[in-house]
């Protein structure tokens, strides 16, 4: 089981992780805290001091098209918060 999906790079994530250390990834929904840590030591080598879990519920959508309205919903993720020791980085980019 793939415990960690990818990582959440956007602006309010990118200056957390500057800023505090914290690094946001969106993971499996069954995963709990401890799996997470362990999974982020191992893929990234860093010290992971704190995980903080969040439920995301997904948006409904609908668009209108020819043939009527189309209505459906994006799908619900969990998402973790990882903090790590001070003096340790994560580099998203570094293998592109």
């Amino acid at each position: 089981m793939d415990i960690i999906i990818k990582p959440i790079v956007t602006e309010k994530a990118n200056a957390m992780s500057e800023k505090l250390n914290r690094y946001a990834f969106r993971v499996a929904i069954d995963a709990n805290k401890l799996q997470i840590q362990k999974a982020v030591e191992e893929m990234y080598n860093v010290t992971v001091l704190d995980v903080n879990t969040m439920n995301v519920l997904g948006k409904n959508k609908s668009r209108y098209t020819k043939s009527g309205m189309i209505n459906g919903k994006a799908s619900d993720y969990k998402k973790a918060i990882v903090t790590v020791k001070e003096g340790d980085k994560i580099d998203f980019y570094g293998n592109i």
